[in-house]
């Protein structure tokens, strides 16, 4: 039975070290035995997506840091197998640059993309997180980092469960 952590970054301008929100969910086999979301302080005021994740400078001033928050996160991660993440390349690239901006060594976790996963076992497109959802009837509140986090678990699952069937 594997374990897997679902992860989704929200970024607060155009550097990947802006992360402003994380959510978290922890696979074992196919159960959600652990979720959560975090606010995160990035090293700067600027706050280019607003309109996309809806979140300002004002609700994360008095958050921890990256470095706090990752601290909390990274016990979640002994028992992992991998990441999921959905677009996981920039996932991946949120996580290495805030753990190099930390000065904290990134998990040596491979990530799998549920981006790439919907194309290849239901032949989806366009794969945005939406599109995919709304195909495989999965609820979302997109940008919201636990609901991208769950729907990024839930399509790990299924494709799972749809490739075992397919064998």
């Amino acid at each position: 039975m594997s374990t897997f952590v679902a992860i989704d970054f929200e970024t607060a301008d155009h550097g990947r070290d802006s992360a402003c929100a994380v959510g978290i969910v922890k696979v074992r086999g196919t159960r959600v035995v652990y979720e959560a979301a975090y606010l995160i302080r990035p090293p700067r005021q600027t706050f280019r997506f607003t309109w996309i994740h809806g979140i300002t400078w004002e609700d994360v001033a008095g958050e921890p840091c990256f470095r706090e928050v990752w601290l909390k996160i990274k016990p979640l991660l002994s028992d992992a197998h991998f990441l999921v993440a959905h677009n996981a390349s920039f996932d991946r690239s949120v996580l290495q640059a805030c753990c190099c901006a930390s000065r904290l060594r990134p998990p040596d976790l491979e990530f799998q993309c549920t981006m790439r996963l919907a194309r290849r076992v239901w032949g989806i497109y366009p794969t945005t997180l939406p599109d995919v959802c709304r195909s495989l009837r999965l609820p979302l509140n997109h940008h919201d980092p636990l609901s991208d986090a769950k729907a990024s678990a839930s399509i790990y699952v299924r494709a799972l469960k749809t490739e075992v069937r397919c064998r």
